[in-house]
This record gives structure tokens, sequence and C-alpha cells, in this order.
């Protein structure tokens, strides 16, 4: 099977039930986004060790995906598929680990900058794509385009997740937190 399908080089895109939009569509910015958000997440889990974080980053990126079907699919048509869904659960776990993260951290004093190691950069990058994903979906609902609100509560956690991680990830590095220092 070929991977090329040539049916986009008009600029169209085929949405889960089989409805073409442009590939400019808030519907694509809003999964095209998680997709480059769970690229990111593959890439800080493979600058990382810890086995335990790794597995809770699987988790993710399987729950992305999850996101990713939710948001591609032609919400007319979705009663109609099989899509997997996103549960109240999987926000509960997301905010556990971060409960248990902050356990060893110390209180944040002031705004930090996003350095000190190539994971801790990158789980921040992937915070900043996250928080873009979660505008995008928001955007697709100011529209009144189908999200499904778990959606974007689970993006808003997600990025709320991955800035403490960012900042565990320091801890267990023994790498501390770098203060922003502003000019004045």
């Amino acid at each position: 099977m070929k991977i090329y399908t040539k049916a986009g080089d008009e600029g169209k895109t085929s949405l889960i039930g089989g409805t073409r939009v442009p590939k400019s569509h808030i519907r694509i910015e809003s999964y095209g986004t998680v997709d480059e958000l769970n690229s990111f997440i593959g890439l800080l889990s493979d600058l990382l060790e810890d086995a335990t974080i790794k597995k809770v980053l699987g988790e993710v990126q399987d729950r992305l995906f999850t996101v990713g079907s939710s948001l591609a699919c032609d919400p007319e048509k979705e009663s109609n598929l099989k899509i997997p869904d996103l549960k109240e659960e999987d926000i509960v776990f997301l905010e556990q680990h971060m409960d248990s993260m902050n356990e060893v951290l110390e209180p944040m004093k002031s705004f930090i900058l996003p350095v000190g190691h190539q994971a801790i950069s990158t789980a921040h990058i992937a915070r900043c794509v996250c928080r873009r994903a979660e505008r995008w979906c928001v955007n697709l609902q100011e529209e009144s385009l189908f999200v499904d609100p778990t959606v974007i509560k689970y993006l808003n956690r997600l990025s709320d997740y991955l800035f403490v991680l960012a900042r565990y990830v320091g801890h267990i590095k023994g790498i501390p937190d770098q203060p922003w220092k502003p000019r004045v």
C-alpha cells in the first residue's frame, strides 16, 4: 500500500466519516497540533530514563491519539462510528501524577526559565504546544463547532502536568529551577 493518495493535492483532506474540508480548517489545525504534541511527548520520553515517567508518557501518547481521533471526526457522523473516548479518569490520572511529583518539589517563588537540560526544555516545548492545541480546541468551541469538553479539560491538565514534569525532571537530575530575573 502506498502512503500517498494524491487526494490532498488540491488543499483538502477528509475527516473521519468522509467529509472533505480545507487543510487550513480549524479542526485540522486542532488535531494537527495534537499530533505535533504527541511527537514532542515521544521525544521527551526518549530523553528520559525513568521507567515510571516513560510509562505515564506512553499513556499520554495513547490518550492523545484518542483526542486526535475525536477532533478528526465529523461530529455529525460520529454517532455512527466507533471512536475511542476520553474519560474523566484520564484527567484524574494526570492530577495524581502531578500531586505525587509536587510532593518533592520546592515551592515556586518566581517564574522559571525553560532551561537546564534537554529533557527539561523539551517538556516545556511540549507544554507550549499543548497550550496551543487547547487554544485551537477552544477556537472550535467558540466557532460553534463541536469539540468534546473533556478534550479541552484534558489538554488543560496535560499542559499543567508537563510543567510539573519539567520541574520534576530537574529535581531528579539535580538541576535546580532557573528563576527569571526581570531586568528593571
